[in-house]
């Protein structure tokens, strides 16, 4: 079978359960396949557009083929150490260092820019103009950095959906004002 490509847009506005019931009812939709390998069906949906002209994509399945599970992945990322095998994939350890990074660089920048990850983090929209202003020399664009939790957020309410769900990702966020 061949990968389905859908461009979708998702709102991130309303309770933790509105929210992943978006995406879980938009991967509900999907036809089933009729086995493994080829014969499985492979969905990825487009979900986000960033300032450099990639996107953010949803890959279905995932690698380890949990029922609703999904990666979330970059067009022309490479999260990988120097050195290693390519990864268009962040995990919550490279999103984490990042943000510590530009913690260290510009406290009062951060500071900024943790107010609105809590935006996101709390199901709330953000619109670009609200960062527009938020930069920083090193790391990932915060466009990249807002777009990416968003979906790591919403994909962790759905893996652990009767648990910390998103708790586990904010846990990687530095605060503001500690070390």
């Amino acid at each position: 079978m061949a990968t389905n490509n859908l461009t979708v847009t998702f709102s991130n506005e309303g309770t933790r359960n509105e929210v992943r019931m978006r995406v879980v009812n938009a991967f509900s939709k999907e036809d089933p396949g009729e086995g493994n390998g080829d014969k499985s069906s492979r969905y990825i949906y487009y979900v986000e557009n960033l300032s450099s002209g990639d996107r953010v994509y949803l890959q279905r399945p995932a690698n380890l083929h949990n029922g609703f599970d999904f990666l979330v992945c970059v067009e022309n990322a490479n999260y990988a150490p120097q050195g290693k095998r390519k990864r268009n994939y962040p995990k919550h350890e490279d999103i984490a260092s990042d943000l510590k990074n530009k913690k260290q660089e510009n406290p009062e920048m951060y500071a900024r820019l943790y107010v609105l990850i809590k935006k996101v983090f709390e199901c709330h929209d953000v619109a670009d103009e609200e960062f527009d202003s938020i930069s920083f020399s090193n790391g990932l664009p915060v466009d990249h950095v807002l777009k990416v939790l968003k979906w790591l957020f919403i994909e962790q309410d759905i893996r652990y959906w009767n648990y910390s769900g998103r708790n586990m990702t904010w846990n990687v966020v530095p605060e503001p004002n500690k070390e």
